[in-house]
């Protein structure tokens, strides 16, 4: 069973990667998404985008656009980086990526039109992995929703049909449709009736799994997935995937204790190395929005690191909350 990072923009880049990494476990770090049409054009901050630190090897490219022809030239420069594989973002359901006609919208487009799209797509990344050594061969992927509000399951899974036919060779299935907010139950149950249809298929599920109490009943209902995909949980948790990987091998995560005040300065310092400065505040809002839930005064901490005027007033602040609450330093996990 792999255990996969998930991705998030604000989030899927090499400085997360650095802090998941020093606890291990994980298996695949999906990037946040690439657009087809900036990466073609040179935008100043695309460098930032597809950089695979630290580790290559388990880096997945996540394309999105809304033109086909864009698609495969970018995918063309994409092969070409270190990398595990291409991913097709077809699952992303906000409404300015759905407007643009990238995301979930190539499930609604014409199937025609999206089929071309996979096609070529699929064609830039088999001429490339016929000329390559073998440890740059890509992988091609697509991630997926159900669809609208209204789809039926012969839409759906004909849907499906169409990009297996046409040589994905894996179906990260987000099974909720394009309005379904996190509120809602995901539908596991479609995870493992993909399994069904495509035996031998890697297919890796992927929403709401937290802790190993949600990874049990996603399992329960989708037992034949090969990978789990983790996305907001891990950036409260960086430590999850390590844990779960644990109790999947049949033994307790060993406990480690964690310095959460060296971990929240390093991370600031690897975003300054990482990211552009135009990004870090938006990436360092993001990521304590999430990481702050670990601490008894959560809502405090919130306020105090996000309303930070830059990353000198942030280390200050964060010096300042450790010293007023000396035991949410260190962490037992």
């Amino acid at each position: 069973m792999k255990l996969i990072s998930g991705p998030m923009a604000t989030i899927s880049h090499p400085a997360f990667r650095i802090l998941i990494e020093k606890f291990g476990a994980c298996d695949e770090y999906f990037t946040e998404m690439i657009n087809a049409g900036t990466l073609l054009t040179g935008g100043q901050f695309e460098k930032f985008y597809i950089d695979p630190s630290p580790v290559p090897e388990k880096v997945v490219w996540q394309l999105t656009g809304h033109d086909a022809e864009n698609m495969k030239r970018a995918a063309a420069l994409l092969c070409a980086l270190p990398g595990l594989g291409l991913d097709i973002n077809m699952g992303c359901s906000a409404p300015d990526i759905y407007r643009y006609g990238a995301g979930i919208a190539w499930m609604l487009k014409p199937r025609e039109e999206t089929e071309e799209m996979v096609k070529g797509v699929r064609r830039v990344v088999e001429e490339w992995n016929k000329t390559c050594s073998p440890e740059m061969k890509k992988r091609f992927s697509v991630k997926l929703r159900l669809g609208d509000d209204n789809f039926t399951d012969d839409d759906f899974f004909s849907f499906c049909d169409m990009l297996v036919s046409n040589g994905v060779e894996l179906l990260t299935l987000h099974p909720r449709t394009k309005k379904e907010k996190l509120t809602r139950p995901a539908r596991y149950y479609y995870c493992q009736k993909v399994c069904g249809r495509f035996p031998g298929l890697p297919v890796y599920l992927n929403g709401n799994v937290k802790d190993y109490a949600s990874l049990k009943n996603a399992l329960a209902a989708a037992p034949s997935v090969q990978g789990v995909m983790i996305s907001r949980a891990c950036v409260e948790k960086p430590w999850i995937f390590s844990e779960l990987k644990a109790v999947l091998e049949g033994s307790q995560p060993v406990k480690q204790k964690v310095n959460m005040k060296e971990l929240s300065l390093s991370y600031i310092s690897d975003i300054e190395k990482y990211q552009p400065v135009e990004f870090w505040k938006t990436r360092l809002q993001r990521f304590f929005t999430y990481f702050c839930q670990n601490f008894k005064f959560a809502h405090y901490a919130q306020t105090q690191f996000l309303n930070a005027k830059d990353n000198e007033d942030l280390r200050q602040k964060i010096e300042d909350f450790f010293e007023k609450c000396p035991e949410e330093v260190e962490k037992e996990l």
